[in-house]
């Protein structure tokens, strides 16, 4: 769908120089000589590189439109991770290096969102939070005080975050997928 340069916002994601974008920022900007345009910063969706440009209101880009569909994780298999579309029980294996570091807070049979344009996977989208299990907790230190004080633990899956000091081995919390930081307690 063509849509004028000024109509550009952040999240769309257009079609440039053969390339597909997503609008990461958009300011727009009315000179004192010449037209105004917008200044649109672009993030590549391939190869995740970025680029500045102008798009006059009378340029017309490509707006393009995902497809997203919730997919199950089902296992991994050396670098491979095999997902299952929910309603036509389709299989796909995406590497780990596609997934990146949210690989390490896929489980069993949860549900994540798989963007595609023209059936090839561009992105993955797993939930703002996991419940995972404290494997490993440094014992507290006299003295710290609850409230500003973290110590190192390792989770379940490996990871390393910090935890308030009251957290024990064998407790499960929740932990943020997008920045892996501890968030609360898990409740049981």
């Amino acid at each position: 769908m063509k849509i004028n340069g000024n109509a550009i916002r952040i999240g769309n994601v257009i079609e440039h120089h053969g390339k597909l974008w997503v609008a990461v920022k958009t300011q727009h900007v009315q000179p004192g000589k010449g037209g105004a345009y917008m200044q649109v910063e672009l993030k590549s969706l391939i190869e995740g590189t970025k680029t500045n440009e102008r798009f006059r209101s009378a340029e017309q880009v490509e707006r393009v439109y995902l497809d997203e569909y919730p997919y199950q994780f089902l296992y991994a298999e050396g670098d491979d991770l095999i997902f299952m579309e929910q309603e036509t029980f389709e299989q796909i294996t995406l590497n780990k290096d596609f997934v990146g570091d949210a690989a390490a807070f896929l489980q069993d049979g949860m549900i994540v969102n798989v963007s595609s344009y023209e059936g090839k996977p561009l992105s993955i989208q797993l939930p703002d939070a996991v419940i995972l299990t404290i494997q490993e907790a440094d014992p507290v230190v006299k003295g710290q005080t609850a409230s500003s004080s973290y110590k190192p633990a390792i989770l379940e899956n490996g990871l390393r975050i910090m935890v308030p000091p009251h957290i024990e081995s064998g407790m499960r919390v929740v932990v943020n997928t997008i920045d892996s930081t501890y968030v609360e307690r898990a409740k049981d």
